[in-house]
């Protein structure tokens, strides 16, 4: 009798043994899917949702004194400006939290968009040096920079950053994509996108 009641005990032993590992496992196991969908989430970073394009005529002048303001030499040229703009989201700024018990991501905050990218194509048109203030390497390569902040200055005043917000939804979609690969799903039913007007997404 006491043999078997032996046994009964340690089969009950074992039993909460194997019931505790089992349930530390399966808490492990959330927590590094919580670590790895969010990691996963935030590696996708930046996406574009508008292309802008932009032709600009952008005039340059630039004059050199000498001697007490005596001489001066100006050198000018005339920029034709073609130029992309890629405007969309940068995932590394949203806010999420993970609930593991309900396997459900928690989306609270989404990035305004913004320019994640600007390329510039230049053509040089009526080039004039001065007699001492003549165009150096080092000055076209400044010419680059300013035709960019000029095209940024442009940007603003286009519909691009609308359009970008209005696929705003996209992006999210794209996360829940990714959220459901691995069984949980994606809430986001209190977030907000501000564009002209701010919309409730559903």
């Amino acid at each position: 009798m006491e043999a078997f009641l032996g046994i009964i005990i340690g089969v009950l032993i074992s039993g909460l043994v194997w019931y505790y590992i089992k349930t530390k496992q399966s808490e492990q196991l959330t927590r590094t899917q919580s670590v790895i969908l969010l990691d996963k989430i935030k590696r996708v970073c930046k996406f574009i949702t508008v292309e802008g394009d932009f032709t600009e005529i952008y005039h340059h002048e630039d004059v050199k004194e000498k001697f007490l303001k005596l001489l001066s030499s100006k050198k000018k040229a005339l920029i034709v400006i073609r130029a992309k703009a890629h405007i969309g989201f940068d995932l590394s700024k949203i806010k999420m939290t993970a609930n593991g018990k309900s396997k459900i991501v928690i989306l609270s905050q989404f990035p305004q968009p913004e320019v994640l990218s600007i390329e510039t194509n230049l053509n040089y048109y009526d080039i004039k040096n001065g007699v001492f203030n003549k165009f150096e390497a080092e000055d076209l390569t400044a010419l680059t920079a300013q035709t960019k902040e000029h095209i940024m200055s442009k940007i603003p005043e286009s519909s691009l950053f609308n359009a970008a917000q209005n696929e705003a939804l996209e992006a999210i979609n794209i996360m829940q994509h990714i959220v459901e690969t691995i069984g949980w799903k994606l809430d986001y039913s209190a977030l907000e996108i501000e564009s002209q007007t701010s919309k409730k997404l559903k």
